[in-house]
C-alpha cells in the first residue's frame, strides 16, 4: 500500500510538472487581469484595447475565435498540442453548435466523465470489495499487531495479498480515475483562459470570464452560490469514492484528508473563474448522479 501511495504521489508531481500554464498580465487602466497567450482574438472592446498596449501579442496574426482550428499558433509542446488545443477547439465548436460556451464546457465535461465510467466503475467496485474485506483484514492486523519482526511483516504482506486476491482488490485502480481527472482539469483550466470568447460570454446570468471573489467584492453576492454548489458537489463526490479503510487510523486520515480537500478547493474557487467553475461543478453533480445508478445497478446484479 505505501508502495502504490509513492507511485500515485509521483505520478501527480510529474502530471503537474508536465502541464501547461498561462501567462498573465494586469491592465493598469483597467484593473482587470488577462491571459497573455491567447489562442484567438478577443471581441470585447475594453480586452481589445488592453491587448494592444502589449508588445508580446499581434492581435492581427490571431484567428477569430470562431474559426479557431487545433493547429493555430503552431507547435507550443506536447502538452498543449495534444491536451489544450484540441480541448479549446472542441469547446468553441460545441460552443457554436449550442450557441453558449458555458453550455458547452457543461456537456463536453460530462462526456469526459463517460469517457473514464469504465475506470469510475473499477473504483467503485474495489471500494465496495474492500468493504467485504475489511473483516479479515483487520483481524489481520490485530493477529500481527505486536509483531515487527521481518519474518512476520513478510507473512503479513503475504497474507494481505491473499485476501486481495480473493475479493479481487487491486489498490492502484482506485487511484486511476483521479490520475486520469487530474490533467483533464489542468487542460480544461487551461483551454477556457486561452479562449477570449468564453471568458466574455455569459451563462445562467453568470460571468465566465470573472471570479466569485471579484463578483462578491463588486456587490454581486450572488457569486457566492457558486462557491456553495462547489463545496457541495465536491464534499459529496469525494464521500461517494472514498474507499473503506483498514483499521481506525487509516479512516482517521482519510475523513481528513478528504475534509482538508473539500476546504482547500472551496477556497481556491474564489479565485477560480466562472468558466471553470461551472466545469468543476457540472462534472461533479454528473459523477454522484453516475456513482448513485452504479451502486443501484450493483445492488439489484448482486441481488439475483
Amino acid at each position: 500500500m505505501k508502495k502504490t501511495k509513492k507511485l500515485v504521489v509521483l505520478l501527480t508531481v510529474v502530471i503537474m510538472l508536465t502541464t501547461g500554464c498561462t501567462h498573465s498580465f494586469k491592465d493598469e487602466d483597467t484593473n482587470k487581469t488577462y491571459t497573455e497567450n491567447i489562442l484567438c482574438k478577443p471581441t470585447d472592446k475594453e480586452s481589445i484595447e488592453a491587448y494592444k498596449k502589449l508588445e508580446t501579442i499581434d492581435l492581427e496574426k490571431l484567428p477569430d475565435c470562431e474559426k479557431l482550428k487545433v493547429t493555430s499558433g503552431g507547435y507550443e509542446g506536447l502538452w498543449t498540442n495534444i491536451f489544450v488545443k484540441p480541448l479549446a477547439w472542441l469547446i468553441v465548436k460545441v460552443g457554436l453548435i449550442l450557441k453558449n460556451y458555458g453550455y458547452s464546457i457543461i456537456i463536453l465535461g460530462i462526456l469526459l466523465r463517460l469517457l473514464v465510467l469504465p475506470f469510475t466503475k473499477q473504483t467503485l467496485d474495489m471500494s465496495e470489495n474492500m468493504k467485504k474485506a475489511n473483516p479479515e483484514l483487520k483481524s489481520l492486523e490485530k493477529k500481527y499487531a505486536n509483531r515487527t519482526d521481518k519474518e512476520s511483516m513478510l507473512r503479513k504482506n503475504q497474507e494481505m495479498l491473499l485476501i486481495y486476491k480473493k475479493y479481487n482488490i487491486k489498490p492502484l485502480s482506485g487511484c486511476l480515475v483521479s490520475l486520469i481527472q487530474l490533467p483533464l482539469f489542468f487542460a480544461f483550466l487551461e483551454a477556457i483562459q486561452r479562449i477570449p470568447a468564453i471568458l466574455e460570454e455569459t451563462t445562467f446570468g453568470l460571468d465566465l470570464g470573472t471570479t466569485p471573489w471579484a463578483s462578491i467584492t463588486s456587490g454581486e453576492y450572488y457569486y457566492i452560490i457558486i462557491v456553495i454548489l462547489i463545496a457541495l458537489s465536491t464534499y459529496y463526490s469525494f464521500k461517494n469514492t472514498t474507499s473503506a479503510s483498514i483499521n481506525e487510523e487509516a479512516a482517521a486520515q482519510t475523513k481528513m484528508m478528504t475534509k482538508f480537500m473539500v476546504v482547500f478547493i472551496t477556497i481556491m474557487s474564489f479565485s477560480l473563474n466562472v468558466g471553470i467553475a461551472l466545469y468543476w461543478f457540472a462534472t461533479n453533480a454528473f459523477a454522484i448522479l453516475q456513482n448513485y445508478l452504479l451502486k443501484k445497478l450493483r445492488e439489484k446484479k448482486e441481488k439475483k
